[in-house]
């Protein structure tokens, strides 16, 4: 009778862990729905953020409360995407100086990719923790603080991009759920900073 009862147990966390699993790669299709306006892409990782918070607080919430989140995350979150594009787009410029030979053009180009790379990863961070209400000013500043100070968190997030990066070399439409993962990643990446 306490086998059965352990047994059962053991299956229920198996079944809660990958369910949690299963809803990572659901809300990363949703995420790459919502990031087909291009400039949405912060609302919709902050959305899909909140998604799975509430799943693993076993609240209740799906396809209608992420798309209300998503809403209320683009009023401001749209700015912010034009922002990282203009960012690549620098980046690209720099990357380009180098391919030129310019004087300089290494250094310039490293330092931008770095810079990129670690606005992603503030810029992932800040949507882990967003909730209605909160500015993403106020967010951003507070995620490249925490990406300076944490950078085990950061080096997991830097692997997550890395994986979504490998996943659509080799198999493309893999690359779209694995946002969701990496949106966990996030999730998980911030709660342990919050009680360290």
């Amino acid at each position: 009778m306490a086998e059965a009862r352990v047994k059962a147990r053991r299956e229920s966390v198996l079944a809660e862990r990958f369910g949690v699993f299963a809803e990572c790669l659901l809300t990363g299709v949703w995420i790459a729905v919502a990031s087909a306006g291009v400039v949405t892409y912060p609302a919709a990782f902050a959305a899909g953020a909140r998604h799975l918070r509430r799943r693993t607080g076993h609240v209740v919430g799906g396809w209608r409360e992420f798309v209300a989140d998503f809403r209320t995350a683009v009023r401001g979150g749209w700015v912010v995407g034009v922002a990282g594009w203009g960012a690549a787009a620098a980046v690209w410029v720099d990357v380009q100086a180098v391919r030129a030979g310019l004087p300089g053009g290494q250094l310039v180009g490293a330092v931008g990719v770095f810079a990129l790379l670690g606005a992603v990863v503030a810029g992932l961070r800040a949507a882990a923790v967003w909730a209605p209400g909160d500015t993403w000013r106020a967010l951003l500043g507070a995620a490249g603080r925490r990406t300076v100070l944490d950078p085990a968190g950061s080096f997991l997030l830097v692997g997550g991009l890395v994986l979504v990066g490998c996943s659509a070399l080799f198999i493309a439409p893999l690359a779209v759920p694995v946002l969701g993962a990496v949106t966990a990643a996030a999730v998980a990446v911030e709660e342990r900073y919050r009680h360290r």
